[in-house]
């Protein structure tokens, strides 16, 4: 088993034992993502990388209605769905400050630029799916796929 799976369950047991109720159902629908995720196609282990990639798909959701949300005057279910981030956010890698960010992408670009033989001043956004493929490989958790998007974009743009 994956340490960051034990480490999720060592939390639910903590959490419960402690009587937090919205952070134990937060933790438990984690798991319960992770279950969907290990039994989908061939019955598999999940490692702590797949871990990672389902903890950003749930925080997506949460954010992502927590937009609906304000945007329709349900101010208390967005602030529901925007405390469930924080717990998940805790199982997410540090994430990367702007300028880390900058240099991950640039690093990106060079990579994409040596790929194809050309200068780096040469990849246009033609290439930004590749020079994204790079990116979210580089980062590997550490930035949010719309913030990665905006940088490369602001990258090739200029």
């Amino acid at each position: 088993m994956s340490e960051l799976k034990d480490k999720i369950r060592a939390d639910l047991k903590t959490s419960m034992k402690a009587k937090e109720k919205e952070r134990t159902g937060t933790i438990r629908m984690l798991l319960a993502a992770i279950q969907a995720e290990e039994t989908t196609g061939a019955k598999h282990e999940v490692s702590d990388e797949d871990i990672l990639k389902v903890v950003a798909r749930e925080i997506k959701k949460r954010r992502e209605s927590a937009e609906i949300y304000a945007a329709n005057d349900r101010q208390e279910l967005a602030d529901a769905e925007l405390a469930e981030v924080a717990v998940l956010e805790e199982y997410q890698p540090a994430q990367l400050d702007d300028a880390a960010l900058t240099e991950l992408v640039d690093a990106a670009v060079a990579h994409v630029a040596a790929e194809q033989g050309v200068a780096v001043g040469e990849v246009s956004m033609k290439q930004m799916g590749q020079v994204m493929k790079a990116a979210t490989a580089a980062a590997a958790g550490q930035a949010d796929g719309k913030r990665l998007s905006a940088a490369v974009k602001d990258r090739l743009s200029s």
